[in-house]
């Protein structure tokens, strides 16, 4: 049965692998992408980490990592994040998710997540100054997950999630499916690794009445009104290869080195690495930097410096459950102009 299991396992990492050669790209294809809002990631625990920890990523965070890690907690898991995206922008993320046992070993999940652009003055050619009104663009992705854990050792998952974005008179819809696979192993399931294929889906394009234009027609003595052309654009789709081991001292001291690989089908790879300390499984700090590989122009630095950290603190709320426990998690990433990125989670376990 074990052998079973591990050749599954290989079976699904080769599946992965060969249909993310299918939208590998390179540099020079930077910036044809759109919906970067999917590569955003609003949970903090995972923040902290620069959303490396893809072999260890857990419960609600997985649905934006690596959807196999879903099935790997108690029986409910409810979390609410935020996170405000390059402070200095104005630019926030909300997200909220519920994940739920189904089974022994399977697990359901759903998430959401949005951006928060404020309001935005609107102007036209007319009026440049401003008409005296303000928008405010709705972007919005909702996830559907399932994960299965075979024996506490491998985990399989899928997702499919649906992309939004739209203002008054102009609007893009998409889905995009992800998959991933997680494989535990060692005395005390010391070693980790995961692989996660994410973004793959369809190509999305704006219509609406935003594309009507009025024209006068020459020699006439009316307007026609046509609608201009909207070229579609493909999902940042992308592949994590993550590995981590975790290093018990006594009964309540645990460190976790982690490494993590990223193949961007439209922009640069990047690889990292990171740290987690968590004593009693009840305070944790980590650490991590991630960076680009290869030479690259200073106009196309990324904005990140590549540095991370974070805290949580995760404590049991009720004497008669121990499995009743509230975290709250912090994240910030450094970043060359701006000042960084805060996030913040509460979660519930149960």
């Amino acid at each position: 049965m074990k052998h079973l299991y591990t050749r599954l396992s290989l079976l699904t990492a080769v599946f992965l692998l060969p249909l993310a050669s299918l939208y590998a790209g390179n540099p020079d294809r930077q910036g044809e992408a759109g919906a970067y809002e999917l590569l955003m990631n609003p949970w903090a625990r995972s923040a902290g980490l620069h959303s490396m920890p893809v072999s260890m990523v857990r419960g609600v965070e997985a649905m934006r990592l690596n959807v196999a890690g879903l099935s790997r907690i108690n029986k409910l898991e409810v979390q609410v994040g935020h996170a405000i995206y390059l402070q200095g922008t104005d630019l926030g993320m909300n997200a909220l998710g519920v994940a739920t046992k189904m089974g022994k070993n399977g697990a359901l999940g759903i998430s959401l997540m949005a951006l928060d652009f404020g309001d935005i003055r609107e102007t036209t050619v007319d009026q440049p100054e401003g008409t005296g009104a303000t928008f405010s663009p709705s972007f919005f992705n909702l996830g559907i997950g399932y994960a299965y854990t075979f024996e506490n050792k491998i985990s399989v998952g899928f997702a499919l999630r649906a992309v939004s974005q739209s203002i008054s008179n102009l609007s893009a819809f998409g889905f995009a499916v992800d998959a991933g696979v997680q494989y535990v192993t060692g005395e005390q399931d010391n070693f980790k690794f995961g692989i996660a294929l994410r973004n793959i889906g369809t190509r999305m394009k704006f219509s609406g009445e935003g594309l009507a234009t009025p024209v006068n027609i020459p020699g006439g003595n009316y307007e026609l009104t046509l609608e201009q052309r909207s070229a579609s654009f493909e999902l940042p789709s992308m592949l994590n290869i993550g590995v981590s081991y975790d290093f018990l001292i006594g009964d309540k001291n645990r460190v976790t080195a982690l490494g993590n690989f990223t193949s961007h089908s439209f922009s640069r790879d990047q690889i990292g690495g990171g740290v987690e300390y968590a004593l009693n499984e009840m305070f944790m700090l980590r650490a991590g930097y991630k960076l680009d590989v290869g030479d690259f122009p200073e106009a196309q630095a990324p904005v990140y410096t590549g540095l991370s950290a974070g805290a949580s603190l995760d404590v049991p709320i009720s004497r008669e459950n121990k499995d009743l426990r509230l975290g709250i998690d912090y994240a910030y990433r450094a970043t060359k102009i701006w000042q960084g990125t805060h996030n913040v989670s509460v979660r519930i376990n149960l």
